[in-house]
This record gives structure tokens, sequence and C-alpha cells, in this order.
């Protein structure tokens, strides 16, 4: 079939949903590829280049949905597009149906299939195909940047012969995709980063990136539910909301950048930074909403405007993050819907297939033959497993204790003395049969083998890891059958023994010192 990509008609946006690196890929499905002239020019890829990499350049966009068997686009349809599909027709887009009744009943009555990648299930197997995440992570990234361009220090902190420069203080709000991006960005950018999200089980990965987690105290009943979202936050309950704004207005003066990301799919956005917020805060500092396209997280924010409030705190309300690294942003969404084709394309032959019992494509679907499939069943594999709650172990009394130790030791003591009584055995039956010589050095390698693994084996893993002790205590082995054999009259036993010893304890320091390393990476200076 003849994948075709559009030029996008909403005012301001530069992305395309097709790049030649995609096209290529696309070719290898089986299918071929056409493109509206001019289509890739905001993002930074000629038609030349379309060209070279085997795409047919057609010159309006009537062409190309006259051309193609599945159109691709990034922003949803506009009325007038959506009347141009015909009977048979694919449309890949964002859709955003639940906003868009209008548009369902035009794809509808056009007897288009419509799969919207704002609609793919999120579980593990369909993460390729988030375009969600792929544009927030760039969305996270380029709010750091536009604060720091509207800010009028450094992020991180100097001392030069001018002066001292503080580093700035940064809080995340929220810490999905878009939220753990902005933290990445600016903790590497030197700031002392602040992040706040209403599922506490975020913190260990907001510290694990070198931020703090911005903790309420609350009762359990209080917290609302982000599990059963799909790994959306829930709206908060009005006594956690109360808390979590006071936390705020406590944080407000202290702040140098705020980037707000809380957003709950088909609803308003939040509004958790208010006006008296913005006014507690310092002359110079910024405020990114990030939620701006959906009415925004602050009080103040304006949709695709930067305006300064009345005490000079710069509040930034682009809607168009993803937008503004275009090459970036192209690049990742041509990659999510190629995927999304190579799903659609299962025997790699050319031919469209909507598999209705795929949790991915039914999810991703809105529309099939005349009839809206919006909104779609739960997936059979749910998107975030909820962790049950452990049991509490009941606490065991001081007799209780007492004699599970001794059933512990009774049963560690039987299974070593049958292990003894059975090495005594088998060392008599060799006894039995096997010549002096080599008894001797067969009680040697025993000996080497016990005392060896165990005096490695003992010792701590947090100086090193389990499997470095196993090779360690192999290694141990080494030198103490090597050491045994060193004093012998013969001179090759004696080089071998020795070449043994080198060789062991070399393996033995380069483990303990390659275990220092891999435990540093997770220790905080």
């Amino acid at each position: 079939m003849k994948i075709g990509a559009l030029t996008e008609v909403f005012s301001g946006e530069s992305r395309v949903a097709m790049t030649p690196d995609s096209a290529l890929q696309i070719v290898k499905l089986g299918h071929t590829c056409c493109i509206q002239s001019g289509a890739g020019l905001k993002a930074g890829f000629s038609d030349a280049l379309y060209r070279a990499a085997g795409v047919e350049v057609l010159p309006d966009a009537q062409a190309v949905v006259d051309a193609a068997d599945v159109l691709v686009k990034v922003r949803g349809p506009e009325v007038s597009e959506a009347q141009a599909l015909r009977d048979g027709q694919t449309l890949i887009s964002f859709f955003w149906p639940a906003q868009n009744p209008e548009l369902l009943e035009i794809a509808k009555a056009r007897g288009a299939s419509v799969v919207a990648m704002d609609m793919v299930p999120r579980i593990s197997r369909a993460q390729k195909m988030d375009a969600l995440s792929s544009m927030a992570n760039i969305a996270g990234y380029r709010a750091v940047i536009e604060a720091g361009s509207n800010f009028g220090r450094f992020f991180t902190g100097q001392v030069t012969a001018a002066g001292k420069v503080p580093p700035a203080k940064v809080l995340i709000v929220g810490a999905g995709v878009a939220g753990l991006a902005a933290i990445g960005t600016s903790v590497s950018l030197g700031a002392i980063v602040h992040a706040f999200d209403v599922r506490p089980e975020v913190a260990e990965q907001i510290e694990s990136m070198g931020a703090s987690f911005v903790y309420l105290e609350f009762d359990a009943s209080e917290l609302p539910d982000g599990a059963a979202t799909g790994g959306y936050a829930a709206p908060s309950t009005p006594a956690f909301q109360a808390k979590q704004l006071a936390k705020f207005r406590e944080l407000a003066p202290q702040m140098d950048i705020v980037i707000t990301t809380a957003l709950i799919p088909g609803r308003p956005a939040p509004k958790l930074w208010t006006a008296d917020m913005v006014a507690l805060m310092k002359p110079g500092s910024v405020v990114i909403d990030l939620a701006a396209e959906r009415g925004g997280n602050c009080d103040l924010t304006v949709p695709d405007q930067k305006i300064v409030s009345d005490n000079g705190v710069t509040i930034v309300g682009y809607t168009d993050f993803p937008s503004r690294m275009a090459a970036q942003a192209s690049t990742l969404y041509s990659t999510n819907i190629r995927h999304m084709l190579t799903d659609l394309t299962p025997k790699k032959d050319g031919v469209i297939q909507h598999n209705m019992e795929d949790d991915v494509i039914r999810g991703a679907t809105v529309t099939r033959a005349y009839q809206i499939t919006f909104p779609p069943p739960p997936p059979k594999i749910a998107a975030i497993a909820v962790q049950k709650p452990k049991e509490k172990v009941k606490d065991l009394t001081h007799e209780e204790k007492r004699a599970a130790e001794n059933a512990a030791f009774k049963a560690q003591t039987r299974n070593q003395v049958g292990l003894l009584v059975g090495a005594g055995l088998l060392m008599a039956l060799v006894g039995a049969f096997a010549p002096a010589e080599f008894m001797s050095h067969f009680i040697v390698f025993v000996l080497a083998c016990f005392i060896g693994f165990s005096v490695i084996w003992n010792v701590s893993h947090s100086l090193h890891t389990p499997l470095m002790a196993v090779t360690n205590a192999i290694s141990g082995i080494v030198i103490l059958g090597a050491l045994l054999q060193i004093g012998s009259d013969n001179w090759l036993v004696v080089t071998l023994a020795a070449l043994s010893v080198l060789i062991a304890t070399i393996n033995i320091v380069g483990g303990f010192l390659v275990t220092r390393r891999m435990l540093a990476m997770f220790q905080k200076s």
C-alpha cells in the first residue's frame, strides 16, 4: 500500500509525520511512500532528501489524499481534511476522540479507519508506539531550555572573582514523562531541583535522578489513586489538594523556576499554581506551563503567549514545545508511526491488517468500517499492575523465636553431618583403590576447595557482588592449592604454582576493584 504524509495546516506546526529515514524503514514493510511537497521543510527535511530515499513527492494535499491508502499526520485533521477521506482509507495521527466527536462522526460517515496515536494503550509492548511519551519527553526538555532563556542567571552556582552566583532553584510539578525529562535536564545544568507528584511511588525515581521529592503529610483516605488511570495521575481529593496548595505557597518564595506538567486525560488541566503563588515569587522568576493547551496549571497562563506579571514573574504558556524542536520531534514521532505500521503489517507484505484482537491496534482504532469503535475495551494486559499490600508478619514471642532458631540449627546440623558422612565414605572408597600419590593430591584439592570457597564467600556483599564472590572464591581455591604445591622439589611444579598465585591474585584484586566501581554508581556524594 501507499503511505502518504501531509503538510500540517495547524498554525505554527513545524513537525512532519514522515522523515526520509522512517520512509526507508516503511519500504521494508512492502509499502511505498509519497509526501506533499514542502511538508518537511520546517523540520529541516527538503524534498530532495525525500526523493533520495525513494519517496514520491506530490505537488499538493489533494494529490496525496488521492494517491495514498494510508495518510499519516501529526495534528488531528481539520474538518475539511476529515471530509476528504474516502472509503477504506486509513488515517494515523493524533486525534483526541473524546474532545472531537464531530470528527469521529465525519470519519465514520466516510468509511475511513482512524488510528489515534493519543489512544495507544500504555502497556509494555506498546512503548515503541507511545507518541504521547515521545512528545512529552521533548516538551520537558524544551521547557527547561525556555526557562533558561527567560531566566536572568545561571542554573549552576558559580564562585568567580566578580562574586558568587547561587544555583537556581527549580520546582517541577508532576513527575510524568515530561516532568522526569525536565528534572534530568535541570539537574544536569546544575540547578537545585525539587519535584512533586500525587503518586508517592515516583519519589524513588525522582530522588534517583538527583532531585528532592516534596513530601506532604496526609491520611491514606486523602491520597488519590493513580494506579487506575493507566499511569496518569488521578484527580486529587479536596483535602489532599488543599494541603498540596499550602505546600506550594510555602515553596513559592524560594523557587526561581517553576515548571508545571500536570494533566489528567479527558479533563481540563488542574489549577495548581495560583495567582497568589505567582505574587509570592521573586521578580525575575519564571513559570513554564506545559498544560497551557488544556487551560494551564497556572491561573495567569495565556495559551501561546509569554506574559510578565505585575511583580515581574515571566509566565510562558506556549503550546508548541515539541514543534520548537521540529527535527528531533519529527524523528521520534515518525518512528512511532513506523512501529504502528509494523504492527499493522504483520507479514511485511505491504498489506494493512486491522487486527481488532490486538490490544494496541484495538485501543488506538477509533473508527472502522462505518462504525465508531471509541472508547475501546480495557486491554487484556493491565497498563500498570497494582501492587498488593504485603501481609503483616505476626510478631513472635521470645520463646517462639528461640524455638524457630533451634529448629533451623538442628536442620542445618543434620544437613552438614549428612554431607560430611557422605564425603567421608567417598574418600574411603577412593582411598581403597587409588594410589597413595593420588590421595595426597586429592586431599590438597579438597582442602583448597573448602577453605578457599569459605574464606571468599563469607566476605560481605557490600564489598563485592554475589557473582564476583563466586569468581573470587574460585580464584581463592587456586591460590590455596598453588601455595600447598609451591614448596615442591620439582622446578616445573614451583613455576606453575607461582604463576597460578600471580594470576589468581590479579583476578581477586581486579574483582574487588570492578565491584567497587559498580557500587560507586549507586552511592550519593
